[in-house]
């Protein structure tokens, strides 16, 4: 099977090309990404822990689910896709914002993403797929917020970086 291939993006998210994902990681080419989070009626999140198989930040716990666009694929299939892929799971999204980061892996791959995030809510419980998820739990937001503080490295750098904007969304709103 042919390497899968990331949308190389500007830095108002206007496609520019494609490149092979590892080679986009390597180089750290901007390119667009989606982070999801799920969430149950008791506010919590759920959270993943990555499988130690992935190519990079394998076995740190991070959001719900992530990955990458296909050419052609909107914001809201692509999460919807990678949310029952990865966590068994289907849930009304939608994106609360986007962001760019440049984060430096341990492994030598640079993640340079256009990210756009979303939100979703079930009080459903995932059924995993061990190629990509290791683990999974439902945490309090307040709870995760003092363990990132504390323990930032069992923690993936994307997560770290996009949290606090999400907690401060959710604890705004009357969705959850």
């Amino acid at each position: 099977m042919d390497e899968e291939e990331v949308i190389l993006v500007n830095k108002k998210d206007i496609q520019l090309g494609l490149m092979p994902k590892m080679e986009a990681h390597r180089k750290g080419v901007l390119h667009r990404a989606f982070s999801v989070f799920i969430f149950k009626s008791s506010r919590e999140l759920l959270i993943q822990k990555r499988s130690s198989q992935k190519y990079h930040s394998p076995g740190l716990w991070t959001n719900t689910c992530c990955s990458h666009q296909r050419d052609g694929e909107s914001t809201i299939d692509a999460a919807n896709r990678r949310l029952n892929e990865e966590m068994g799971l289907n849930a009304d999204l939608e994106e609360i914002f986007s962001f760019i980061y440049k984060a430096n892996l341990k492994n030598g791959l640079i993640e340079h993403e256009f990210d756009h995030v979303l939100v979703g809510y079930t009080d459903l419980s995932p059924i995993i797929n061990i190629k990509e998820v290791e683990d999974w739990k439902w945490v309090d937001l307040s709870i995760l917020e003092h363990d990132i503080d504390k323990n930032p490295n069992i923690y993936t750098e994307w997560f770290k970086i996009i949290f606090k904007r999400v907690k401060d969304y959710i604890d705004k709103s009357n969705l959850v």
